[in-house]
């Protein structure tokens, strides 16, 4: 089946690495592992983040033009097949999709959405104008496929059959991570200790995010504040990130004492496996996070993770199973639920295996590659998913 895809958002082939590319990756690569032959069809990026309404109406305007565009690339047969459904991932009032509901319609093929969002309290907010787009797009959709189960309440009302929404656990390949073994665990530790100078003798909490200004920011912050009332154990956090609030991330962990804080930067894929083998817990507090990608990765490296229980963040992280969820925000239980992992060698290593077993079971790209193509092959004949 010919797929045209589209990630309003930000297109998965952007230069900045961010949790929101690789789910797109993903899902390109669900897609064409279940034989679909799947087109990236723009990297127009619709997202305005101000509040900037004249922003957002040339955004739109920018939009129509580009879907009139691709609609005349395809009846006039230049160069390009006809795809036969179009597929959009995540869309919001945000980043609404000026692209695929046009094509859709003047193509006559089915339009599939995955992580849709609809947020009432926005219809007469600065965003207005991407709300009223997102919730056109979401009605019209044949499908739509959600990964973070607090956004179904509120995009269910907006389709005319409950059986168009389609639940999907996010997901990833656990075939990249490999299950934790005391041999490993080893090694990586003394390659991460040669490099960076890290003292092996303390446990190592891992953190891994974006450094932008927002909920971003506001995790790090509390981290640090979480770090510093921990005085019964020292630990090495290591920081793996970086973005434009790097400065205020670097300055809220400054003056913390007792604990080695070492922050390095972006790493590549395989050194970033490397730090997830390395540690005893995955820490970061997710205020306000729709789930975390790099939540689901620490627990398919059998990573126990300690996280705030926001939004999505419970979808994917089992409380005292794979890790311990607290209370968003709450620096001190935060705090508690590190010390007690740590204090506990055999529940961590029992979490760790229960993570990876998680992970495999409920996470796996394979369960999603069966998904999308039943959606879309039932689509395609018209028919409910």
């Amino acid at each position: 089946m010919r797929v045209a895809f589209y990630a309003p958002m930000k297109a998965p082939n952007d230069p900045v690495p961010s949790g929101d590319r690789k789910i797109a990756r993903l899902f390109l690569s669900a897609m064409r592992e279940a034989g679909h032959d799947v087109e990236l069809v723009s990297r127009f990026r619709s997202w305005e983040g101000s509040g900037d309404t004249v922003r957002q109406q040339r955004l739109r305007d920018a939009g129509r033009h580009l879907a009139e565009r691709l609609l005349r690339r395809y009846r006039n047969g230049s160069g390009a097949r006809c795809p036969e459904a179009w597929f959009t991932y995540h869309l919001y009032h945000k980043a609404p999709d000026w692209l695929g509901p046009s094509v859709s319609q003047g193509l006559g093929i089915p339009y599939v959405v995955a992580e849709a969002s609809y947020a009432p309290k926005q219809t007469t907010g600065p965003w207005a104008l991407g709300h009223q787009a997102a919730g056109a797009a979401i009605a019209r959709s044949a499908a739509v496929l959600a990964l973070n189960s607090t956004d179904i309440p509120c995009v269910l009302p907006l389709l005319d059959d409950p059986r168009r929404l389609v639940p999907l656990k996010p997901f990833l390949d656990t075939r990249d991570y490999a299950p934790r073994r005391r041999e490993s665990y080893e090694e990586a530790r003394s390659a991460l200790q040669r490099r960076f100078g890290a003292d092996a003798a303390r446990p190592w909490l891992l953190t891994v995010a974006m450094m932008r200004y927002g909920n971003k920011l506001s995790c790090y912050q509390l981290l640090a504040r979480a770090l510093a009332s921990i005085s019964d154990q020292r630990v090495v956090a290591w920081i793996v990130g970086d973005g434009p609030a790097r400065p205020e991330v670097e300055a809220a962990f400054a003056g913390i004492d007792g604990h080695q804080i070492v922050f390095v930067g972006l790493q590549s894929a395989q050194t970033l496996r490397d730090f997830y083998a390395a540690a005893d817990v995955f820490a970061w507090p997710a205020v306000d996070e729709p789930f975390g990608m790099a939540l689901l990765e620490a627990q398919a490296a059998g990573l126990p993770v300690v996280a705030g229980a926001s939004r999505g963040v419970p979808d994917i992280v089992r409380d005292r199973i794979s890790g311990r969820l607290v209370v968003p925000g709450d620096a001190e239980a935060f705090a508690r639920a590190v010390v007690e992992l740590l204090s506990d060698h055999a529940r961590l290593s029992e979490m760790a295996a229960a993570a990876r077993e998680l992970a495999v079971r409920e996470h796996d790209i394979a369960a999603a590659t069966a998904t999308l193509n039943h959606v879309l092959e039932r689509v395609r004949r018209g028919s409910l998913p």
